[in-house]
């Protein structure tokens, strides 16, 4: 059975792409890639009137899932939205997964001192090896 991770990204930015490269791993047989990733674009700023519900259906993802993954691209430190899921996966006390799309990018600073384990390249077997550890 596959393992069901939350990707946490910023989607205004290259992130979007490097997600969706993701979920394409996870749905290739080929791959052994035993993952399930979800897409969870809202498509709608957290700064909206809907924030507090988005947030709502953004904890229980996290909630359901068994690894969090955040993304951490050249703007993603920037993101108060990324800060938060990060938060809410720490409250769940989930593993975190941070995955560098650039070895040079600083991630969100509350990524450090939670335990995450770091793929600092956006391969898949840095990658693959981070969730599996």
């Amino acid at each position: 059975m596959a393992k069901k991770v939350f990707v946490s990204y910023h989607s205004a930015t290259e992130d979007t792409n490097h997600k969706n490269l993701l979920v394409a791993w996870s749905k290739n047989d080929s791959s052994h890639f035993d993952i399930k990733f979800d897409d969870l674009s809202v498509g709608v700023s957290i700064n909206s009137d809907n924030a507090n519900y988005i947030k709502n259906v953004i904890k229980g993802k996290i909630k359901d899932s068994a690894v969090f993954l955040c993304l951490v691209g050249e703007n993603t430190h920037k993101s108060d939205w990324v800060k938060w899921e990060i938060d809410k996966a720490v409250e769940l006390g989930k593993k975190i997964v941070a995955v560098k799309i650039k070895s040079m990018y600083q991630p969100p600073s509350n990524l450090y001192g939670v335990g995450a384990v770091w793929a600092m390249s956006f391969t898949y077997d840095s990658i693959k090896k981070a969730l599996d550890s």
